[in-house]
C-alpha cells in the first residue's frame, strides 16, 4: 500500500491538522516537533531552551508505561497499516510513533481509556471472527478488520466504538509521524535556511532607474 494513497483514502489530512495544533500547544509536548522522533530519553542531555521543571516532567512522562507489551505490539501493527514503509521513507513504527502515542497518553490521560478500550474491542472482534487477536491475525484479516472501522460514513452502526477508536489512533499516528524527522523529510519541509546575497536583481534595478548607477 502506497503511503500517500493510504493517507488520502483514510482521510488523515483533515483530522490530523487540528490534533497537531493541540499537541503542539500542550505543555511538555512542543519538543516532540523539534526532536528526531518521540519523547526525550531519560538520559537525554539538558535542553537549555526548557525550564528545569519541564525537563523533569518530560523525563517522567517518557519513563512512565501505560500500555502493556501486547497493547504496544498491537498499536505497532495498526500504525504501520496506517502509514506503511514505502520507497520514499520509513513506516510509522520506524518514526517511533508507538512511543509517541505512549508519551501522549501519559501527557494527556483522557486518551487512556478510549485507546485501551478500543484495543480490547478490536481483539474481541477479531477473536469472534478469526479466533485470534488482532496482532495474531493474518495480514489479510487485519486489513479486513481495519476496513470495517476506517471509513466512518460506511461503517455499520455496531462498529461505532471501533470507528471512534481508529479515528483517534489515526490522528495520533499522523501527528506522531509528521512531527518526526522521517515525517518531515517525507513531506519535503525544509524550513528556513540561510541564503547567499548576490545583490539586487538587474531587472529590479532597471525598473527603479538604478541600472546605470549599479550596473
Amino acid at each position: 500500500m502506497n503511503r500517500r494513497e493510504s493517507l488520502k483514502t483514510l482521510g488523515i489530512g483533515a483530522v490530523a491538522t487540528g490534533l497537531l495544533v493541540e499537541v503542539g500547544c500542550k505543555p511538555g509536548t512542543q519538543k516532540l516537533a523539534e526532536d528526531n522522533s518521540a519523547p526525550a530519553a531519560k538520559d537525554a542531555p539538558a535542553d537549555p531552551s526548557r525550564l528545569p521543571n519541564e525537563i523533569t516532567r518530560d523525563k517522567k512522562l517518557a519513563a512512565d508505561k501505560f500500555f502493556n507489551d501486547h497493547e504496544m505490539a498491537t498499536i505497532t501493527v495498526l500504525v504501520d497499516i496506517i502509514i506503511p514503509k514505502d520507497e520514499k521513507s520509513g513506516s510509522a513504527s520506524d518514526a517511533k510513533v508507538p512511543e509517541f502515542i505512549e508519551f501522549i497518553v501519559n501527557d494527556m490521560p483522557d486518551n487512556q481509556t478510549p485507546l485501551r478500550g478500543g484495543l480490547r474491542w478490536l481483539d474481541l472482534q477479531c477473536l469472534n471472527r478469526y479466533n485470534a487477536t488482532f496482532r495474531e491475525a493474518t495480514s489479510a484479516q487485519q486489513i479486513e478488520m481495519v476496513t470495517m472501522i476506517a471509513y466512518p460514513k460506511k461503517a455499520k452502526p455496531e462498529m461505532a466504538q471501533g470507528v471512534n477508536f481508529f479515528t483517534r489512533l489515526r490522528d495520533l499516528t499522523a501527528t506522531g509521524f509528521f512531527t518526526s524527522e522521517i515525517g518531515v523529510k517525507d513531506i519535503g519541509y525544509a524550513g528556513n535556511s540561510p541564503t547567499k546575497w548576490t545583490g539586487v536583481p538587474a531587472d529590479v534595478l532597471k525598473e527603479h532607474g538604478f541600472a546605470t548607477i549599479w550596473g
